[in-house]
Order: structure tokens, then sequence, then C-alpha cells
């Protein structure tokens, strides 16, 4: 499938797992363990959009953030470019940085509100590249600024006078600044209007095509998601279900988990959405500091048998279209 593109990003059996103090008066009784993340192997490829879509809490945003390093792997390995981020320690790591930003939901909560926008965008290129004087500093913001669809003239103003849609932009200039390899999205259009959604999308495409970028983006629009995604992860109780091509998950999802998460997107033709079944998932995700045994699905899943509960599934299948499921 990718043959002919370049490998950045190879993760392999990344976990993240917190301890949590456990509800007890004895001071020593042991922590709990939150499986947060529980063992993701995925690969990313140069120029390629890997669409992570899930429920709230299935670990959507922790994967993200340990591929960053904004959170310590358990365990696992992070390969960026031959190199495992996870055996960097904080100056390294400090360094790929350069390759690797990353853009966040709440886009005004995201920048800070004492600094002006020419400050904000221009804080990484002040971090990583100190020699260049301030007028080479403000060319290269003002030029990012204009890509991104804001005008210079603003360059002096706070995040509060602008809008949700532009301070996202503000966000994704301050992520573009230092020309990085990979974009890590998580959620950047779960807070802005539709048609506003519309517009960052296909922004992040346009710039994903003139700069080569990469991108994992994260969210619960699997309409939005379809749109940008060239591969879908979709994530349960921090595990892998699913991991296809765009066209062929959507088409034909294998996973119960991913049928049921198809069935709720509205269709735009009126006559097949009175008429479509909606898979309605029963009870509430468990919890990740007692997942269930085997199948993590198997709680909720219409298809789950005995042996559900003995054996945890492994993604099977090729790199066009993978499921974890032992009925496959």
């Amino acid at each position: 499938m990718n043959t002919q593109k370049n490998l950045l990003l190879d993760i392999k059996d990344l976990k993240v797992h917190f301890n949590i103090a456990a509800k007890s008066s004895w001071p020593w009784a042991k922590p709990l363990k939150l499986k947060a993340v529980d063992g993701v192997d995925i690969r990313l490829y140069e120029g390629e959009t890997l669409g992570v879509v899930g429920e709230s809490g299935c670990g959507k945003s922790t994967f993200a953030r340990a591929v960053i390093g904004l959170v310590e792997a358990t365990d696992g390995n992070v390969v960026w470019l031959g190199q495992d981020l996870t055996k960097l320690d904080h100056s390294g790591l400090r360094e790929k940085r350069k390759e690797i930003q990353m853009i966040f939901q709440d886009p005004l909560a995201s920048l800070n509100p004492r600094m002006t926008v020419g400050e904000i965008i221009a804080e990484p290129l002040k971090t990583f590249y100190p020699e260049l004087s301030d007028d080479e500093v403000k060319s290269q913001v003002k030029q990012m600024m204009t890509k991104v669809g804001l005008l210079p003239n603003v360059i002096n103003r706070y995040p509060h006078e602008f809008s949700g849609g532009q301070c996202q932009r503000i966000g994704i200039a301050r992520a573009l600044i230092l020309k990085p390899k990979m974009i890590i999205c998580d959620e950047p259009v779960s807070a802005l209007d539709v048609s506003i959604q519309a517009q960052v999308v296909n922004l992040l495409k346009s710039l994903q095509k003139e700069m080569g970028l990469s991108l994992v983006f994260i969210a619960h629009d699997l309409s939005v998601v379809k749109h940008i995604s060239d591969r879908v992860l979709v994530m349960y109780l921090g595990n892998a279900v699913e991991l296809g091509e765009s066209e062929a998950l959507f088409e034909e999802p294998r996973h119960p988990y991913t049928r049921a998460l198809m069935s709720a997107v509205p269709i735009p033709d009126p006559d097949k959405e009175r008429n479509k079944t909606i898979q309605l998932l029963e009870g509430e995700l468990p919890s990740p500091i007692s997942p269930p045994s085997g199948c993590v699905f198997r709680t909720r899943c219409p298809q789950a048998t005995e042996a559900c509960s003995s054996q945890k599934p492994s993604l099977v299948g090729d790199e066009v279209h993978a499921a974890a499921c032992i009925h496959l």
C-alpha cells in the first residue's frame, strides 16, 4: 500500500498505564492501574493522514500525547525516522519536537492570553533558533499568518480579540512555523461551528499538500475523518479494534464496534436516513481500571460468546483492512 513512501513513525505495542490511588484507609494499599492505552501498533508514512476515532475515554488523546512525549509511555516503542523516542532524555526529545508538533482541541485555551498573536507564533522560532534576528522572526511570522488565512496587520492583537476559528488558525500557524514533518491534531475542530470546521479541515489538507506534512487527526465526527484521512484507526478502551484504508473501512466495517459507530453517522439522503438501522450499544463504557478479560468490547458486543472472555484478539487482516475480532 505505502511501499513507495518513506516510513516516518513506527509504533509497536504502545502502552500508557497510570497508577491511581486506591480508595482505602490503609496507607499500604497497592495503587490501581488505569490502562489508558494498552498495546497499540501503527505505522505512519510520509504525506499520509491517519484518522483516530472512538468514544470519549477510549484513549485517543493519551495515545497522541504519548507519541509526542507529553505523556510518558509505560511500555512499547515509538520509532521516529529510525530513532526510538521513548529512549531519549529530555533534551533529545525536545530537539525532536521541531519535527513533530501538535494542534490542540480548545483553540483559545491553548493560547497564552498575555501574549500577542505575533509573540505566540514566534515563540517556537525563538526557542529553537535564537540566532534569528527580530526582523527575520517577524518576517517568517507574517508569512505564516498569510499562509493560514490571517491578515499580517493583526500581529499585535491578543487571542481574546479573535473568533474560535481564527484562534485555531493561530494555533496551526504556531505548529507550522518550525516546518515540522508531522502534526498531531487532537480534535482540532470539535469546538468550532460546522461551517468553520470545513474551513479548518480544508486548510489543513491544503497545507499538508503544500508542505508535505503527515497528520494524525483525532476526531469524534466520522464524516470529517472520512473526508481528511487516508487510513483510520478505531480505538476502544485503549485498544486498536480496527485499522484500514478510509474507503475500505467506511464501505465495509468489520468490527461490531466500528459498525455501531458508522450506523450513527447521519446520511444526507432523507430516504436512506429514515430507513437505516442504528446499532445501539448496550451498557456503559467499562472502566479502564478494570477492563473486561479477553476482548475488551465483549460486554457490549451483540456477537460475544464464551470464547471472547478468554481470548484477547489482535488485528487480523492486511495493510488495506484489519480488525481485532475472533469471529472474523
